[in-house]
Parts: C-alpha cells; sequence; structure tokens
C-alpha cells in the first residue's frame, strides 16, 4: 500500500510541477520579477493542501520584486486547481504587498473575503 501512494503522491507533485512551471514561461514572457523564484520560494506557501502559514523571508524577498497582479492575470485553470487564490492573497498581505480589491486572480475576483 506504501508503494502506491508513494506513486500517486510522486505522480501527484509531477503533474502540479509540468502545470507550475508551463504556466511559469508564459507569465515570465508578460509579467515583471523573478518567477522561477515565486515558484521556489513560495510554493509551499500557497498550495491548496495544508494551513495557512505566514511566508518566509525569502518568499516575502521575491514577492516584492513582483508584478502580482500581472501574475493574477495569467494564472491557468491548472495552476488554480493546485494553487489557493485565497492563500496567494494573504501571502501578498502578508509580505506588504497587498493585492487592490477586485483584482482578478484566475479565475477569483479579490473581494473583501479573500482580502484579510
Amino acid at each position: 500500500m506504501a508503494i502506491s501512494i508513494t506513486r500517486f503522491t510522486f505522480f501527484t507533485l509531477l503533474m502540479c510541477s509540468f502545470a507550475m512551471i508551463l504556466s511559469n514561461k508564459v507569465v515570465s514572457a508578460q509579467c515583471s520579477g523573478d518567477m522561477q523564484g515565486l515558484m521556489e520560494q513560495c510554493a509551499r506557501y500557497v498550495q491548496k493542501s495544508g494551513p495557512q502559514i505566514p511566508p518566509s523571508t525569502s518568499c516575502c524577498a521575491v514577492v516584492k520584486n513582483v508584478d502580482l497582479a500581472c501574475v493574477c492575470s495569467h494564472i491557468t485553470n491548472e495552476v488554480e486547481g493546485i494553487v489557493s487564490m485565497e492563500k496567494a492573497a494573504f501571502i501578498a498581505q502578508a509580505c506588504g504587498k497587498p493585492l487592490i480589491h477586485g483584482t482578478h486572480c484566475g479565475s477569483k475576483i479579490l473581494d473583501n473575503s479573500l482580502l484579510v
């Protein structure tokens, strides 16, 4: 049983990484900032699974130099399947770069329920 769970976990991580890399290439071409760094430093804080936790200083350092509104406008359904828009809004706020009320982030429009 442990083998199938391990394979499932590996497959899930592989598919999530693939979707994020594809999205990252599109976003990198159109948005300013370090998209690779954003993915590497902040991915664990915005995944749908797990609790909402404050971001690390290294995540915030990257967030402060990324055009978050541009990134939000390029969120695909595949990425939205693994990234919580609520956690993304929380991370932006926690890093001192809050998203503006009404920003489109994937299929969501950030309102008071997403902005803390």
